[in-house]
């Protein structure tokens, strides 16, 4: 038994995330770019830097790559400090926005060009590079030049050639940024699968929701120069802990209820508006009796129904905009005692016509326990949202 207990915890010391922040900070002059900050990354997957400009996301992937060095802080790349280390030292693969393929050498001179520096032999560097090739399924365009391809194609190139040589792990800069919609949402599966298949740690910065949502294992957020989440792309879209992450990740109805009371289940709100409703329920801590708290919604869970046949406390809520999305009908509404109008979408089941939802229509709103989640955003009641 023994034994058993001490090769599980041997086993534990030696599973090293593939990359950790301890404390890492930076200022440029009297510009704070990058508070404390400290998170890991699990060897093999990847995880999004996700982040308005200026939030400090690129300033951690250049602090990782060691093209900056931080005023603070440790960076461990599979478990090694390598916070002074020279870029070159780091075994890094990294990929931008731009590629930056060489135009004068053909597919496979660009794929092999990392090899060829590292004084591989040549035999080695051919069957790497075909082999590279090969993964990101471009064989058939070895010999043509960057200005042949297509942006995908040279996005492939560009991430050929940083796999190449087997790095620690891979930095991607923005590297879908240049792409039209289709064929970006094409190639984020496509690096994702990439990805997986070569299972290396990956560190992406991007300022796209949905981008960090499609390709992600874990998804930091950062606003100002810090983390304000870390967790997996359902839980920081689904149980954001502030406003800011809620409403940066996607679309959010953001709601000041009024407190009634906790008890064993959760805390007791009430909407605005509501004042002879019971209110309903959301898990969280006490909250004094009396204040305001704030209450996420997404659009996709608040459901919205005629008024006949639903209960009289049912809260309401008057049509007053739609737009068709394709897939989607997105409705606005406007309810008593709340200044800014709510969103909710409806998927399309019928004929596009068909929204039996007309401008103008009272309407009841409705939502599944558990999808309302109470923000940690302190609300000054006078103020509201």
């Amino acid at each position: 038994m023994m034994q058993s207990a001490e090769k599980a915890q041997s086993l534990e010391m030696q599973v090293e995330p593939g990359l950790r922040l301890l404390g890492v900070q930076k200022a440029f002059g009297s510009v704070v770019a990058l508070r404390p900050t400290s998170f890991d990354v699990p060897a093999g997957t990847m995880c999004s830097l996700l982040g308005p400009s200026g939030c400090g996301k690129t300033t951690t992937l250049r602090i990782v790559a060691g093209f900056e060095l931080p005023d603070a802080g440790q960076i461990l790349i599979r478990g090694e400090d390598r916070t002074y280390d020279p870029p070159q030292r780091r075994k890094l693969g990294m990929v931008f926005q731009n590629y930056s393929l060489f135009p004068h050498m053909t597919v496979a001179q660009n794929v092999a060009f990392g090899l060829r520096m590292a004084g591989k032999a040549r035999a080695e560097t051919e069957a790497r590079t075909r082999r590279m090739l090969d993964i990101v399924h471009l064989p058939q365009h070895a010999d043509r030049y960057p200005h042949q391809l297509s942006g995908g194609q040279q996005q492939r190139v560009a991430l050929a050639r940083s796999l190449v040589t087997e790095p620690s792990m891979l930095l991607l800069d923005e590297p879908l940024g240049a792409l039209d919609k289709n064929l970006r949402e094409q190639m984020q599966f496509e690096i994702r699968q990439l990805q997986r298949e070569i299972g290396i740690t990956t560190l992406l910065v991007t300022h796209d929701q949905e981008e960090a949502l499609t390709m992600s294992d874990m998804i930091v957020v950062m606003n100002r120069g810090e983390i304000m989440q870390t967790g997996s792309p359902t839980e920081v879209y689904e149980r954001p802990r502030t406003r800011f992450v809620s409403e940066f990740l996607g679309t959010s109805n953001i709601i000041p209820c009024a407190v009634l009371g906790a008890d064993e289940t959760g805390l007791r709100l009430r909407l605005p508006g509501d004042n002879q409703s019971s209110g309903f329920t959301v898990p969280a801590a006490s909250r004094p009796v009396g204040s305001t708290a704030l209450v996420a919604i997404r659009p996709e869970h608040l459901h919205v129904a005629p008024v006949s046949g639903v209960r009289p406390e049912a809260p309401r809520a008057t049509v007053t905009g739609h737009v068709f999305r394709g897939a989607t009908h997105v409705f606005q509404l406007q309810r008593p005692g709340h200044d800014k109008p709510l969103l909710a979408y409806r998927q399309v089941t019928g004929p596009v016509g068909e929204t039996a939802l007309p401008l103008g229509a009272e309407v009841a709103l409705s939502w599944q326990p558990g999808t309302a989640r109470l923000l940690e955003d302190e609300v000054d009641p006078e103020v509201g949202t």
